[in-house]
């Protein structure tokens, strides 16, 4: 890993980013009408869906403590092996427990997936200059994996116009393609992420195994031992409950002010496209924000703005003011992302970096459960636009909890009055990193 540049660890790191979503845009204009075409209901469609989150939130902290114990590339091979025969089986299934399986596959993968491969580009970036400013790359990242799921949304779209081709359905010839996607990239991921590690081996994997449990419980002390941290992976409650504004009740939103639910349905697929289009662009801005104001004002600020958004998302009274606010939104939503990760990647030393991604990640998946339940429940007894403003409200308010960041960003370096977050590993590694 310390044989690469930052050049080149970034080059990879992105490559590797950018083909890890292209099979995820892919997926996105047919993944419920395929499931519809083959027989189940929207009732059902939404079951099949509680398998992939009950296994992210059974699974998240523990595959984070395996990657910082046993090593980012095994965990990462595992996860893109896993997507591929979950997208494979996707092609072939015709009943409700073949898309079960599907979606417990794909609930593994994504437990596995969140984090090591942004820990290992973290890493590498320091092993080669421990000065570097990784953010930079972060905020690239946010660029690539936008303009890859809105091009694969986009490619995906064009697929599915040209037709069936034999007896492949017009609707199957996006995920044949996604599954080809995601073998490039388990290929590409073989060849380009390089990472040291002491120990391979039966005996390393069972070591990483019992190691797995110490990590877990030395990201959770973090918490307890760092208010900077503690406060930053609380962001995720607020924005985990907020974000169902613009996912879940945007498009009933739309359908609200269009009077018509196939038109508004007809213009969110293109709205769809350039909302991630917008979300990269919106990284591209991760080194001006970095400049001015900073990586914690400019994040506080950011999920005050997109607050802002989702006001207008709800007040708005034509389709485009509805349609430019949920733009802005995923705009200031893509230019959020790399200066929370930068900030949390600041209070977290290399062993336990997956974990306590994991963990901040973990946050957003019950808070996502009580919003998507909390919101829609105001909007059917209200309003769809006042459910609206208060997840905007609840967005907006998590801005002071980038204080402590911003105060620990500005104290000198001598002044050691609060503690380290991160402890010394407290005995030897012996399959570790």
């Amino acid at each position: 890993m310390s044989t690469l540049t930052v050049r080149q660890v970034r080059r990879r790191y992105l490559t590797l980013y950018g083909l890890r979503w292209l099979p995820t845009g892919l997926m996105i204009p047919v993944m419920i009408l395929l499931m519809q075409e083959r027989g189940l209901s929207l009732p059902q469609i939404g079951l099949v869906f509680t398998a992939q989150g009950l296994l992210v939130l059974a699974l998240e902290l523990p595959t984070g403590g395996l990657a910082d114990a046993l090593g980012r590339r095994p965990v990462l091979l595992a996860a893109g092996t896993l997507n591929l025969v979950s997208l494979s089986l996707f092609a072939v299934a015709d009943s409700f427990w073949m898309f079960f399986l599907v979606w417990a596959l794909q609930g593994v993968y994504r437990a596995l997936d969140s984090g090591p491969l942004e820990s290992w580009y973290v890493d590498a970036t320091l092993a080669a200059d421990p000065e570097a400013e990784y953010e930079r790359g972060l905020g690239h990242a946010g660029t690539v994996s936008g303009v890859a799921i809105g091009a694969g949304a986009l490619l995906g779209g064009g697929l599915v116009a040209l037709g069936p081709i034999g007896p492949v359905s017009a609707l199957t010839v996006p995920v044949l393609a996604a599954v080809v996607a995601q073998s490039a990239a388990l290929v590409a991921l073989v060849v380009l992420l390089v990472e040291q590690r002491p120990a391979t081996g039966v005996a390393a994997l069972r070591a990483s195994v019992s190691q797995a449990p110490r990590m877990i419980g030395e990201a959770v002390g973090l918490l307890r031992r760092s208010r900077v941290l503690l406060a930053l992976v609380s962001v995720e409650l607020f924005w985990g409950f907020g974000m169902i504004t613009f996912e879940s009740l945007l498009p009933v939103r739309l359908a609200e002010v269009v009077g018509d639910p196939e038109r508004a349905a007809a213009l969110l697929g293109p709205a769809n496209s350039a909302a991630w289009l917008a979300s990269a662009a919106g990284a591209a801005l991760t080194p001006l924000l970095l400049r001015w104001p900073g990586a914690a004002p400019g994040a506080a600020l950011l999920r005050i703005l997109q607050g802002v958004t989702v006001v207008g998302m709800g007040l708005f009274a034509g389709p485009v003011g509805v349609l430019v606010a949920y733009l802005a939104c995923y705009t200031v939503h893509g230019a959020s992302n790399p200066l929370h990760s930068g900030l949390l990647h600041r209070q977290v030393d290399g062993p336990y970096r997956t974990s306590v991604l994991s963990l901040n990640s973990m946050m957003a998946q019950p808070a996502g459960a009580l919003g998507g339940v909390a919101l829609t429940a105001l909007a059917a007894a209200t309003s769809i636009s006042t459910a609206m403003v208060v997840g905007a409200v609840v967005l907006a308010i998590a801005a002071p909890l980038y204080l402590p960041a911003w105060r620990a960003g500005r104290r000198p370096a001598a002044d050691t009055a609060d503690p380290p977050a991160v402890p010394e590993p407290t005995e030897p590694q012996t399959a570790g990193r």
